[in-house]
């Protein structure tokens, strides 16, 4: 595929932003002169290290991310098969939604760092992790098809009644397709919000791989390069992810980025 002039551009303003911000970090970590502040050459020694030898214990970065990709997928994956048809259900009954507002709403408001007592006592394992991901990651996927979900043009919906659709045919051709731009924005920041959720999650775990398990080792050892190659590891995955998404949104729905980004 052959990059357009517009995309090679965004190409170009976005390697000079991470120049401009790799420049400034270098020459105020050379001003500071701190261990605690570590130049771009060091985050580099530690990220060789951490890949060949491994972390003190000797487990590689490469071990680390697997670790945590796998969990963010499970909690990720559990959150859009759970908050997706619980958002189309009560945003095609909306009365369920306000019989149960006065539960729904103050626990969406609740952090998932604050389920971490309930997390430790109550699950073990696999389940503590994907648990504090899955809280994460539910509600900005449901809050989307929810309010996603009355948007719906209502023209559509009254001419397919009009020629006798049933109601299951008008939920599947119209309402489904109608609200897929909303669920995929809605799963693109509970993604975002999943991958926040890591280190809390991998705190309390009780294995000692994941790159959030990394940072709160280097942590407890004051290592501040290591932490930060953690750090980056986990911003980078993400926008990957997040790239990803953007992609597989746009060639579904095409559409919908020619009206409002042209």
């Amino acid at each position: 595929m052959i990059m357009s002039r517009e995309s090679w551009k965004e190409v170009g303003f976005n390697l000079l932003s991470l120049a401009v911000v790799f420049t400034c970090w270098e020459i105020f970590a050379r001003w500071m002169n701190s261990p605690y502040f570590p130049g771009f050459k060091e985050i580099v020694i530690a990220f060789v290290s951490l890949m060949r030898h491994g972390d003190v214990e000797g487990i590689t970065l490469a071990e680390h991310i697997l670790a945590s990709i796998i969990r963010i997928l499970a909690g990720f994956g559990a959150a859009c098969v759970m908050a997706i048809p619980l958002g189309l259900a009560m945003g095609l009954y909306p009365h369920i939604y306000k019989g149960t507002r006065a539960v729904v709403e103050p626990v969406r408001f609740i952090p998932p760092i604050a389920w971490i007592p309930v997390a430790i006592v109550l699950l073990v394992g696999f389940s503590r992790y994907a648990f504090l991901i899955w809280l994460g990651a539910f509600f900005p996927i449901f809050i989307n098809v929810l309010v996603g979900v009355p948007r719906v043009n209502p023209i559509h919906v009254n001419v397919t009644r009009i020629f006798g659709a049933k109601r299951w045919y008008i939920i599947r051709k119209i309402v489904i397709p109608s609200v897929a731009p909303d669920i995929a924005s809605g799963m693109r920041v509970g993604l975002g919000i999943a991958w926040m959720c890591i280190v809390a999650a991998e705190m309390i775990g009780g294995e000692m791989v994941g790159i959030g398990r990394l940072i709160l080792k280097y942590a407890e050892l004051i290592r501040m390069a290591e932490i930060i190659v953690g750090m980056l590891m986990i911003g980078l995955i993400g926008f990957l992810m997040n790239e990803v998404f953007i992609r597989v949104e746009k060639r579904l729905f095409r559409w919908r980025w020619e009206v409002s980004l042209d």
